[in-house]
């Protein structure tokens, strides 16, 4: 049914002087799932993403949010929609406490997120809320240390509390096991799978392990087109699939892991 569908592009095109990046691309993202967008490099995923955020006009189709245009709109507005991006490079205030981080997000609720000559004590009525999103992530026990001090991956979970604070209809994953080591990928793959338990996501992401363990939808693109789409198990055994991620051979998916 078209109502559960929470965001669908349809023709989604987009050049750079001559070069198609992204190429006729036609997505559903499912309300209430994970999907996730895979491809070699080069292969117009995070384009595809700046297309969604509005960081990047598309040449030409249409990007519909619960049924509605929003391919002309600007990012504030797609974010105000309930269209949260968390970046493939953390974006966290590095000299901020851990707490302050999420607070800062949450600021919007109060509707006073640029009265920056408020006084602090306004704001303390958000650290109830801020302490729940922090024990979502599993960051409590870290909340007044410098965002800085924390390891990477719970840097990325810190991002992860912050996106949560906006309180997103659908949240846009780019890369976030990027760079982690094999711990640290667990545990933010076990916090992906927990937020999207009552929301939406759509990741992309390089890792086959955290797509295969956790994704209902999984698309393919290659050279800006969808090659294909469906769940792990239809997907992982794609002749085209496999010929895309470094030749035909049925090891070639376990290796295009990070």
């Amino acid at each position: 049914m078209s109502s559960d569908i929470i965001l669908e592009t349809r023709g989604l095109v987009k050049e750079f002087k001559g070069f198609v990046a992204v190429n006729d691309v036609n997505l559903k993202i499912r309300r209430g799932t994970i999907h996730a967008l895979i491809g070699p490099n080069g292969a117009g995923k995070t384009t595809c993403f700046n297309l969604l955020t509005k960081f990047l006009e598309p040449t030409r189709g249409q990007i519909l949010l619960e049924g509605n245009d929003i391919t002309r709109e600007k990012p504030a507005q797609i974010a105000r929609r309930g269209v949260v991006r968390s970046f493939q490079i953390s974006s966290i205030f590095p000299h901020m406490s851990v707490l302050e981080n999420v607070r800062v997000a949450l600021q919007q609720t109060l509707g006073t997120a640029f009265n920056f000559w408020k006084s602090e004590r306004t704001l303390d009525q958000l650290d109830g809320r801020c302490l729940e999103l922090l024990d979502t992530v599993g960051l409590r026990e870290f909340s007044h240390l410098p965002a800085i001090e924390l390891p990477y991956g719970r840097k990325r979970a810190l991002e992860i509390a912050t996106t949560l604070a906006m309180d997103p209809k659908l949240m846009l994953l780019d890369e976030p096991t990027q760079g982690m080591g094999h711990e640290d990928v667990d545990m933010v793959t076990r916090l992906i799978k927990k937020v999207a338990a009552n929301r939406t996501v759509l990741m992309v992401e390089h890792n086959m392990g955290v797509v295969g363990s956790i994704a209902d939808t999984i698309t393919v693109l290659q050279f800006g087109q969808v090659i294909a789409e469906g769940a792990y198990a239809e997907v992982s055994r794609n002749p085209q699939v496999l010929e895309a991620y470094m030749g035909s051979t049925d090891a070639a998916l376990q290796g295009a892991h990070g």
